[in-house]
């Protein structure tokens, strides 16, 4: 998706937060605090520390640990094939430094949905 898509789905599920009663858009916006990320934060850790802490960031420790151990390896054997590995990782994450904003509006518009599924269904357990 690019970003006007993005933006699209985003502006969808902001109409559908506005449509719900004050009592359950209090509890979604609550929760929403605490769940979305912010793609600064994201580009930062991407930029500064190729170590796989944006990763960490999104909830993608799979990925976060993998990055993590592999610049681990590129440093012990920095003198051998270490250069390698560096270079590697750095072609792999650089293109997600270029795609932050996209990555983590696409993860904070599946947050979205999720909490407002979450508070729908609250409401309707009570």
């Amino acid at each position: 998706m690019n970003m006007d898509e993005l933006k699209q789905e985003e502006d969808a599920l902001r109409q559908r937060v506005t449509a719900l009663p004050v009592e359950k858009r209090k509890a979604y916006y609550a929760l929403e605090k605490t769940r979305i990320k912010d793609p600064d934060n994201y580009a930062v850790l991407n930029y500064f520390f190729v170590a796989g802490l944006h990763h960490f960031y999104l909830g993608k420790t799979l990925f976060g640990f993998l990055n993590l151990i592999g610049m681990l390896i590129g440093l012990l054997f920095i003198e051998t094939f270490g250069i390698f590995i560096f270079l590697a990782i750095i072609v792999i994450e650089l293109p997600q430094l270029f795609r932050s904003q996209r990555i983590v509006y696409r993860y904070n518009n599946n947050v979205m949905r999720q909490t407002l599924e979450d508070v729908e269904s609250q409401s309707l357990a009570s």
